[in-house]
């Protein structure tokens, strides 16, 4: 899946507060890998996000190679 950088910020500000915690606690990983799927840079994080960033218009086009974290926060947001 391929959208831009912007989509995806936009995606995790409409995330009611707790979401990263909830959403790294259903898949079983880290709060930073999770804040690092939606742009963060918390290099602690103990495994890689899967998500591949590149620069260009609209803050840029992302590259997932899952989309895991993106389907738990689209749950999330239809689920408000």
């Amino acid at each position: 899946m391929i959208i831009t950088f912007n989509e995806l910020r936009r995606i995790k500000d409409k995330l009611p507060n707790g979401s990263m915690k909830r959403i790294a606690d259903e898949l079983g990983i880290s709060e930073d890998t999770v804040r690092n799927y939606f742009g963060g840079a918390h290099v602690e994080a103990p495994q890689g996000a899967g998500v591949h960033f590149e620069q260009g218009p609209d803050g840029g086009v992302v590259t997932f190679d899952d989309t895991a974290v993106l389907d738990a926060a689209m749950k999330i947001l239809q689920n408000q």
